[in-house]
């Protein structure tokens, strides 16, 4: 059992999504904590890409603003690192292959060893094509976390046999964004994952609302919510009673 993966043991987890540098340093900084102090029980931190094939619009309108404040990816190691003043939160990165790449894959595994970050989540990097960095990965201590969607079909066995940390169950088809309503193959794929592996699987894209967490949370072991959260920093409003909230309900 690694790192990731205790956090899940004895507790369903919340897992909250931040774009970092939106809508700059300082008040990333802030609502990480705010969210770490407030029912958090991993926080996967976003970088900012150009071309972000899985993030939906509100997301995508977050990246601009991050842009906007002139984040780069030393920027992002840089709001982690003062983060990690207050708190040894678990954290994860959502990023794109081609910006671990141009960091160099041995480079950006070390930086997130030497700043505690825990895994990766890399949606364009599918698992075939993950050998050059899974060496680095495993080097380093750093759990690639596979994406699993009721699609997957006949990768499911595959890609969950070489799981670590915990698996990002795909709600849907299409982009990030909030839904009112998920696909009814969840239960059905989450079974047929649990056939090949015990590690924990936690369901994002689409949750918004306590209901839905306290739903989908009786199959998953963690819930993970991004536009939300993202929708209630660009409003400029408060995270901790909609993180203690959430909690509550899984």
């Amino acid at each position: 059992m690694n790192k990731l993966e205790e956090v899940f043991k004895n507790k369903k987890a919340f897992i909250p999504f931040v774009v970092a540098d939106d809508p700059d340093f300082d008040t990333t900084v802030q609502n990480i904590l705010t969210l770490a102090n407030n029912g958090a029980d991993i926080i996967e931190l976003g970088i900012p890409f150009s071309d972000p094939v899985a993030d939906g619009p509100v997301i995508q309108v977050a990246d601009l603003r991050a842009f906007d404040a002139g984040v780069n990816t030393n920027v992002v190691f840089d709001i982690v690192a003062k983060v990690r003043e207050s708190t040894d939160v678990p954290l994860i990165f959502l990023t794109y292959t081609n910006i671990v790449f141009k960091y160099g894959y041995e480079e950006f595994c070390k930086r997130c060893r030497d700043l505690n970050i825990s895994g990766l989540v890399i949606p364009d990097l599918p698992l075939e094509e993950q050998g050059d960095l899974r060496e680095f990965a495993k080097q380093y201590d750093i759990s690639l976390i596979q994406l699993i969607a009721p699609t997957s079909g006949d990768r499911i066995e595959k890609i969950a046999k070489e799981a670590e940390g915990f698996i990002y169950m795909v709600s849907s088809m299409g982009v990030t964004g909030q839904r009112e309503d998920f696909s009814k193959k969840l239960s059905n794929t989450i079974e047929e994952i649990r056939k090949y592996t015990d590690v924990p699987v936690a369901i994002g894209f689409g949750i918004h609302s306590a209901e839905q967490a306290q739903a989908l949370s009786k199959i998953a072991d963690g819930i993970i919510i991004g536009s939300a959260i993202v929708e209630l920093i660009a409003e400029g409003k408060d995270l901790a009673e909609y993180s203690n909230e959430i909690k509550a309900a899984i």
